[in-house]
């Protein structure tokens, strides 16, 4: 195992960071934003002084520092410092509630949260509520109760020497999305990253040093983390970040200006990236050559498209904070449509029961994984912990088919099945029929009761530009399902929106659409 290999003693920053000046990389550029130009040089500095700023601040070993912050320069300088002197680094996601930030801050204990100027009004509210929080540092404009993270990393030393950590110990969290509950903490380790940037980045897609990677995924989620940060600082490559909402308008400027190599995306961006591109006639992505998608199943139809337009196949693959990133993928030159692709070097897979019975082939069932960057457990969350780390094996929690040649196929979420007629509905596969039509943008369905207490599929539309609802459109669509798919499977209600509730990370919420069915009662009699 590639674990076994590591040195005991580890600290993950002077792999990332630290090692690229010993390799003689000082002044070739690690990260493109905006205007900023950010040498391997100027980041060890940066992650240098802004350990230093929470040594001074007498963090200590283990202690959480929460980052708050878009993609930016100060986001690295803030994660590798953290894990640096070895404190734990939290980066949270930069579009909740004060609601959600008291519960995560309460929840994470951090001694220290780090808070973009443009966030501090989601604080201020409850900073008297947070219970653990001891300095609150922002950037840009600070006012008497914050300190200013500016001033402090230009007071401070651009020496540091890394804490003495081992592999083993905790060097930053990642919490869930919240698509089934309250959020939990992933607690991973400094081997994690290292394990995930040479099966995944390096083995699986064959990342290169000369790469210029931009992921539309943000930092402070799992896929983003690694498409945005360790993966090109692995190989001694650049990063485009964008502190932005990657719109597509937004994402195309971006790959026209920085000309990067590889992107990574979400299905609902390649959906809207492709949508735009056939409004504007733009058939190129300049010097891309690789295209990587996760955080949801892509659907077919746009990988199709997407790649009669642009001739570039996209990598679907699946991961999760739990894990880490990606460990089931397509690889360069055999992707199939539809499909997730084959399992990554270093990990093993298992299809079982509900009993935990291996499943033949060409059978649907729960997805277990084995892998050395799964993470230590959830913080604070004994039973989740028991319910998804079975020992050496995660529960994933994803109901999946593997075919003879060992690709995989997503089936959906456990609880996200439904039984219709006495068959089985999994909304992925009417999900990626719906995508297939012209009109549709997106697509999300779940089951709703009928008038006789039966649960039926309902499906959750929004409409590409140019297309409006309509009785006529929904009755299409669900004729275009009864064209393609069994006569049970087609929804027996459209019901158009103008956006799909989502993650943070692309996922649709189907919960949430499971609510407003039940709630909206669209299939019983008024």
């Amino acid at each position: 195992m590639l674990s076994a290999a590591l040195p005991e003693r580890l600290n993950a920053a002077t792999i990332f960071v630290d090692a690229h000046l010993h390799a003689g990389r000082g002044e070739k550029t690690a990260i493109l934003c905006g205007d900023e130009s950010i040498t391997y040089r100027q980041l060890q500095e940066g992650v240098n002084r802004f350990g230093n700023v929470l040594r001074e601040l007498d963090v200590r070993i283990e202690e959480r520092v929460v980052l708050l912050l878009p993609d930016t320069p100060p986001w690295a300088f803030g994660f590798f410092g953290t894990m640096k002197i070895g404190a734990v680094a939290v980066p949270l996601n930069t579009l909740l509630t004060s609601h959600d930030y008291e519960y995560l801050l309460n929840d994470s204990r951090a001694r220290v949260l780090v808070v973009h100027e443009s966030l501090l009004d989601q604080i201020r509210p409850i900073r008297d509520r947070l219970q653990y929080v001891k300095h609150v540092i922002t950037t840009g404009r600070s006012g008497p109760r914050e300190l200013s993270l500016d001033r402090l990393l230009e007071q401070a030393s651009g020496e540091l020497a890394a804490a003495n950590t081992s592999r083993d110990d905790a060097a930053f969290w990642l919490y869930s999305s919240g698509t089934t509950g309250s959020p939990k903490g992933a607690i991973h380790l400094h081997h994690d990253m290292i394990i995930e940037a040479e099966q995944y980045a390096q083995a699986t897609i064959g990342l290169q040093e000369t790469d210029i990677s931009f992921s539309v995924a943000k930092l402070f989620f799992a896929y983003g983390l690694g498409n945005g940060l360790y993966f090109p600082l692995a190989t001694g490559g650049t990063t485009v970040l964008l502190p932005d909402r990657p719109v597509p308008e937004k994402v195309f400027d971006v790959i026209d200006r920085y000309q990067p190599t590889v992107f990574y995306g979400v299905p609902t961006s390649y959906a809207a990236l492709l949508h735009l591109a056939e409004k504007t006639g733009r058939t190129s992505l300049g010097q891309v050559r690789m295209c990587i998608a996760a955080g949801e199943t892509l659907p077919r139809q746009v990988f199709l498209l997407w790649r009669e337009r642009f001739n570039l196949e996209i990598l679907d693959g699946i991961g999760s904070t739990e894990i880490l990133h990606i460990f089931i993928s397509n690889r360069p030159g055999q992707a199939r449509a539809g499909s997730t692709g084959q399992i990554v070097p270093g990990y093993e897979a298992r299809i079982v029961d509900d009993e935990g019975h291996d499943l033949p082939a060409g059978q649907v069932g729960t997805l277990l994984i084995r892998g050395e960057s799964i993470a230590a457990g959830y913080w604070n969350k004994h039973a989740a912990t028991k319910e998804t780390f079975c020992g050496e094996w995660i529960n994933t929690h994803d109901k999946f088919m593997v075919d003879p040649d060992g690709y995989f196929w997503y089936a959906g979420r456990a609880d996200d099945m439904m039984k219709v007629s006495g068959q089985a509905v999994w909304p992925a596969d009417v999900e990626g029929i719906l995508q297939g039509h012209s009109a549709v943008l997106e697509s999300g369905v779940t089951g709703a009761e009928d008038g006789e207490g039966l649960l039926k599929p309902v499906a959750y539309v929004v409409l590409k530009d140019g297309h409006s609802p309509s009785p006529e459109l929904a009755r299409e669509l669900q004729e275009f399902v009864k064209r393609n798919a069994a006569p049970h499977k087609y929804p027996r209600a459209v019901i158009f929106l103008e956006s799909l509730p989502k993650t943070a990370t692309g996922k649709i919420k189907r919960f949430e659409l499971r609510e407003r069915a039940a709630v909206d009662g669209v299939l019983r009699p008024h």
